[in-house]
């Protein structure tokens, strides 16, 4: 039972991945179908990525009231909904009010099950659960892909992945008993985590401090900003970037998106495993070190087949961050403000997301071949601004990191 509640989450981390892939890989054939601009990605970006700040900062007391299980049905409602209405949108206007509801469902779906996991599982739970949204942003491109290959539709594209959300939504009705059983197996764990609370209650005033006045705080928003932007960046641009400064066809260029999700998809299946040996910090670090080297391989004048493995080399590279930087969060500033933190985090990445992109979009509309550049200026000061947080905690870091494990 406790395993195919796990596959049950696991399958919703899908349902979130899956749309987040969609824009960028359809965007080359989409725009001029809907009469839109190159740059005009940003804006739909923006307004996504908006509609997931909004619902993840509501999302801690939408859960309390409803609970993670309805939550995530009637998100993956939402976004099921949102997918259909693209298909058929006969205007950009229609996008841009469809966007609404796509990031409304993502954010909340995202917010709600990551709490859910750094509550009651273990660091390579976490790893995993972000890698099967990798499984669901990298089918995304594929089915695009496929559709603009063979019936030259990316309308067709958007139906079929809106008919797969709508499986998922099947799925979560059928089996949402379960996450009451779920809470109700846990009783025993709930009597030390109330101890914990009251220990917690004492030291109120310590956790009522400004948390954004804490040693290493803002550093470690910035790195959520980047990494956010940078993820987000690759993935709506990179398609429109291969077309536009490559020559590569359309369909050839989603296929190539689908490698990067692909590369994140897998390394995160496999630093799973590794965060039972190994720290998240180590795994951060070398994360980084990866994905720069990628970055750097985007500038080279490389044949295509090579030029390839810069954009599966970031995704290997982005792959252990993410789950690793939020999982870092108690042992880095103390348990008694990991929870406010995290919703500070979450809001500051999705804020990444939602700039960074359109900004982007703006060198887009005069030169798309400045996007191995501004990549790479992301992930440096993304590994700038983490570097930065090790250097002042120092000694914290080290003592903690078997908590990570």
């Amino acid at each position: 039972m406790a395993t195919l509640f796990l596959m049950i989450i696991y399958l919703s981390f899908i349902s979130l991945g899956l749309p987040d892939s969609l824009l960028g890989s359809a965007w080359p054939v989409m725009w001029p179908d809907v009469g839109a601009s190159l740059g005009s990605a940003g804006i739909l970006s923006m307004v996504v990525a908006g509609g997931t700040i909004v619902s993840s900062l509501a999302s801690g007391n939408i859960v309390r009231r409803f609970g993670t299980g309805k939550v995530t049905l009637i998100s993956c409602c939402l976004t099921a909904g949102a997918l259909f209405g693209f298909s058929t949108a006969p205007s950009f206007l229609w996008l841009v009010v469809l966007a609404v509801p796509l990031g409304l469902g993502g954010g909340a779906v995202d917010a709600s099950l990551n709490h859910y996991v750094a509550e009651h599982y273990k660091a390579h739970h976490m790893n995993w659960l972000h890698c099967f949204w990798g499984v669901g942003a990298t089918m995304g491109p594929m089915i695009m892909s496929s559709f603009i290959a063979d019936h030259n539709s990316w309308r067709g594209g958007y139906a079929a992945v809106s008919i797969i959300q709508f499986v998922l939504v099947l799925i979560l009705l059928v089996t949402l008993p379960l996450w009451k059983r779920h809470s109700s197996n846990r009783e025993p764990e709930r009597a030390d985590q109330q101890e914990q609370r009251d220990q917690a209650d004492s030291g109120r005033l310590q956790a009522n401090v400004n948390v954004l006045r804490i040693k290493g705080v803002n550093y470690s928003l910035f790195a959520f900003l980047f990494y956010c932007g940078v993820e987000a960046t690759v993935g709506l641009w990179g398609a429109s970037y291969l077309v536009g400064a490559r020559a590569v066809t359309a369909e050839t260029a989603a296929g190539w998106i689908s490698l990067y999700y692909g590369g994140i998809t897998v390394g995160r299946l496999v630093t799973g495993f590794i965060t039972m040996k190994v720290s998240n910090r180590v795994l951060i670090r070398l994360g980084q070190l990866v994905a720069i080297a990628g970055g750097i391989v985007l500038l080279l004048p490389l044949p295509h087949t090579l030029f390839l493995t810069g954009f599966i080399l970031i995704g290997l590279g982005l792959a252990p961050i993410y789950p690793g930087l939020l999982h870092e969060t108690p042992a880095r500033f103390g348990r008694e403000h990991s929870a406010k933190l995290m919703g500070y985090q979450m809001a500051v990445a999705y804020t990444g997301t939602t700039i960074l992109p359109p900004l982007f979009g703006l060198f887009a509309q005069t030169s798309i071949a400045t996007f191995p550049f501004v990549v790479l200026a992301f992930l440096i000061l993304m590994m700038m601004s983490a570097e930065k947080v090790n250097r002042l905690l120092g000694s914290r870091l080290s003592l903690k990191e078997e908590h990570n494990r």
